[in-house]
């Protein structure tokens, strides 16, 4: 192991060629109570992020502007884009999945399973032939800080898809504690899904497992990826080589695809998400408790 300035740590000589020597962890701007979900909108060269307690999606464009994109946000959480470029986001406070469409209205892509009510959609992503997936936990029913406290309807924690075609939903995992960050591999064959259980319960790994997926999202396989060792992992991206990156207590975790970890982006806050963007989409973008920071990396963001 050997620590960088206080900025990297390096596990593995692979991450060297992953990160930048010379780039510098950059406060982007601060004063929320908890940020999550960022999302890259290429087009408009801007990053949308939730601030759950406050009911409000932020707006950050390259320049460093600042504006409320959704006040009311019904305690909006992940958000992620759909292959039309359609935001899609979790929302604690309804505890559904929905799509904002183009004149600004939200159609609700799901909100129920099997006649009862979601627990609180965390995480979600899109993948290339439609599909949308996502976990669903219950921090928004846990109490009135993230949500409306409420009793589950659903029986277990489950992570979900909607089929693209007919829109059916199904719950694809069912086994976790607490399933939170999602994202596929760069070739969309493995799903890996965070398990973020031990915020309430000591005794529950903090893991990210992975699945093996056939093209019609049957899983297949399922084994224990990686392990964060500070913290618990939330949300989760990978990049073009099929590296993942995790956020932590203290930073952020880079994992080769092997599984092996390759080092550390230490970050002063704990970190809850992140996404790649930027011009050239080489630049990590980072939802840390109060903050929002980016940092620029040698490698492009994959899903």
């Amino acid at each position: 192991m050997t620590q960088v300035d206080n900025l990297y740590q390096i596990d593995d000589p692979r991450f060297r060629a992953l990160i930048q020597p010379n780039a510098h962890l950059r406060q982007l701007t601060t004063g929320y109570e908890w940020t999550e979900g960022p999302v890259w909108f290429a087009d408009h060269q801007l990053l949308l992020f939730s601030d759950i307690p406050s009911e409000r999606i932020m707006r950050l464009t390259l320049d460093g502007q600042v504006s409320v994109f959704r006040n009311g946000s019904d305690y909006a959480n992940g958000n992620t884009r759909d292959r039309q470029g359609r935001l899609v986001t979790c929302q604690h406070g309804t505890r559904s999945v929905t799509r904002t469409e183009p004149d600004g209205s939200r159609t609700v892509i799901a909100d129920s399973y099997q006649g009862k009510r979601l627990n609180s959609p965390n995480d979600v992503i899109a993948q290339s032939n439609g599909a949308i997936w996502f976990t669903d936990p219950t921090y928004g029913i846990l109490s009135d800080y993230e949500g409306y406290q409420a009793e589950p309807e659903q029986p277990s924690r489950n992570v979900y898809r909607v089929d693209p075609a007919t829109g059916q939903l199904e719950a694809k995992i069912t086994d976790f504690t607490q399933p939170n960050g999602l994202v596929f591999s760069p070739d969309e064959k493995t799903l890996y899904v965070a398990e973020s259980g031990s915020s309430h319960d000591p005794d529950v790994p903090s893991v990210i497992r992975a699945f093996d997926c056939d093209e019609a999202g049957n899983i297949v396989d399922d084994r224990v990826f990686a392990t964060i060792d500070k913290g618990l992992p939330d949300g989760i991206r990978v990049d073009v080589s099929g590296n993942l990156w995790s956020s932590a207590a203290d930073g952020i975790h880079c994992f080769g695809a092997d599984g092996t970890r390759l080092g550390k982006i230490m970050v002063p806050e704990v970190v809850a998400n992140l996404c790649f963007g930027g011009p050239r989409a080489n630049r990590i973008f980072i939802t840390a408790t109060t903050s929002v920071y980016s940092i620029g990396v040698s490698i492009r963001g994959g899903m």
